[in-house]
């Protein structure tokens, strides 16, 4: 790793407005470490190096002028699901094969109009559906951190795991991620980063290749908690083009960073103390408790009831609103086409070719849930459920809890090819345990590194925030932060 790609965006941030390092140096840092580092990690796959050097060269002529923007020269490396004009974006499946868009992505023409450079595009769960990104058509991103005085690879979690994999092993200063069930938080968990799935409402969704419209938001992944602030400023805005994007003011997120948790209420669910949680993941957690404790802040411990019926609902809700989302990818206007004796032959062979395995079996349930013999017994209950977990949360707060803290994932990393959970996929949807209840009640929720376990992997604490409050998550997982230390893997690339 170089000295400039060890940068984090506020001190490279800072020395790019000082002028004592330039936007194109630091890129070609970057697009020199992807070179060297991409094929054992298999982070990428697009880089636009000459996309990111000619921004990066439009960078320093602002800078020179005076007219830098809030993330002026800084190099990030951007999700396959976001659109980006001209660019691949397939959201890792062969069904979208050569499919460059005419447009940009809100969330992505943000960062560009903030100064930010664009290195490439990252590997994920194909369209976002997985724990692990072991689904992608462009096989498996490896994770950075091994375990001590092991050579075995880990997956870096899904489905943003080309991000918190490139985040990690400094092969962009940030990145975009996405999450439905957990997509940014357990990544950021398994890799020893910062991911925060902001409200939803908070960042638009348009330009953003769908998976479950009520559940999916963008947000960023990043090396440490200052960082993700910086991100999210820049990502989130209200946009016509999304309906459900809130038109509510973007704080300057930073400025909440060292502020004090005095006075603050810290809720502690009972219900997140599952059966078979590893006893570290129970230590980690009476440790991030001690520190909150140690800040000012007062422990409370609450109810959430309904929360294990979180999980069951997700997976009803999630491919149900799937199933609809993907009926669109048919072979007929864009990616790939397998010719057939009529359509509907060349519909039922380009999907059958087109979709993995996991995006096939969602879209199954989501089929079966929404048809007609079923709708009402699977997916109008997920439905009632659902708002009795959001109510589950409106009541802590209303009871003056200002923020949750809860483990942010039930282990550590995996192994690659895990025999045991490619055998039983309710296995790996087990890894959203903790997660999926954010998604479904539509709050914010960072993870924040908060240790290593004895294979010397990192494990993550999870802060689950009110609505829009997402300065009070960065506030206190800053604090989290600064008595865990941070962590980097040891470089064997």
């Amino acid at each position: 790793m170089s000295e400039l790609t060890s940068l984090t965006i506020a001190e490279a941030r800072d020395k790019l407005r000082a002028k004592e390092i330039t936007a194109t140096d630091l890129t070609a840092a970057y697009l020199s470490a992807i070179e060297a580092a991409n094929g054992a990690l298999n982070a990428y796959i697009k880089v636009t190096s000459d996309k990111a050097l000619d921004m990066a060269k439009a960078s320093d002529a602002r800078i020179a002028a005076g007219n830098a923007g809030a993330l002026e020269g800084i190099p990030l490396g951007i999700k396959d699901l976001f659109g980006t004009e001209g660019v691949h974006t397939q959201a890792c499946s062969h069904i979208l094969d050569g499919f460059e868009p005419r447009y940009e992505s809100t969330v992505t023409q943000n960062l560009w109009n903030d100064g930010a450079v664009m290195l490439g595009k990252l590997n994920m769960d194909e369209f976002a559906m997985g724990s692990s990104n072991e689904t992608s058509h462009y096989g498996p991103v490896i994770n950075p951190w091994r375990a001590t005085g092991s050579n075995q690879q880990l997956v870096p979690g899904g489905s943003s795991g080309g991000s918190a994999a490139a985040v990690a092993a400094h092969l962009c200063a940030g990145a975009t991620a996405t999450d439905t069930g957990g997509s940014i938080r357990q990544p950021a968990a398994f890799t020893g980063t910062v991911g925060i799935k902001p409200t939803y409402g908070r960042c638009s969704r348009w330009g953003v290749v769908a998976f479950a419209s009520s559940l999916d938001q963008a947000g960023p992944i990043a090396r440490d908690v200052r960082d993700a602030a910086i991100l999210l400023k820049s990502m989130a805005s209200v946009d016509a083009k999304d309906t459900t994007s809130v038109d509510l003011p973007v704080p300057h997120y930073e400025a909440s960073l060292g502020q004090s948790l005095k006075g603050m209420k810290i809720g502690i669910p009972n219900e997140y103390r599952v059966d078979g949680m590893p006893e570290e993941i129970e230590k980690l957690w009476q440790q991030g408790i001690a520190w909150l404790k140690d800040a000012g802040a007062e422990i409370v411990n609450i109810s959430l009831p309904h929360t294990r019926y979180a999980l069951p609902a997700y997976y009803i809700v999630a491919p149900a609103e799937a199933s609809s989302n993907l009926a669109r990818y048919d072979g007929v206007r864009y990616g790939l086409r397998v010719d057939g004796k009529d359509i509907a032959d060349m519909y039922e062979k380009t999907r059958a070719a087109g979709f993995g395995t996991e995006v096939k079996r969602r879209i199954m349930i989501g089929t079966y849930v929404l048809s007609a013999g079923y709708y009402d017994a699977y997916y109008l209950q997920a439905q009632k459920v659902r708002t009795l977990i959001k109510r589950d949360f409106e009541l802590a707060f209303h009871a003056g809890v200002d923020a949750i803290l809860t483990p942010a994932t039930p282990s550590s990393a995996f192994g690659v090819a895990d025999e045991d959970l490619a055998a039983d996929p309710v296995k790996m949807y087990l890894n959203d345990i903790f997660t999926v209840t954010v998604n479904m009640a539509g709050l914010p929720g960072i993870a924040v590194p908060a240790g290593l376990d004895k294979k010397g992997l990192p494990l993550g604490l999870q802060l689950i925030g009110k609505p829009f409050d997402e300065e009070t998550l960065f506030k206190t997982a800053h604090v989290i932060e600064q008595a865990a230390g941070k962590f980097s893997p040891a470089k064997w690339w």
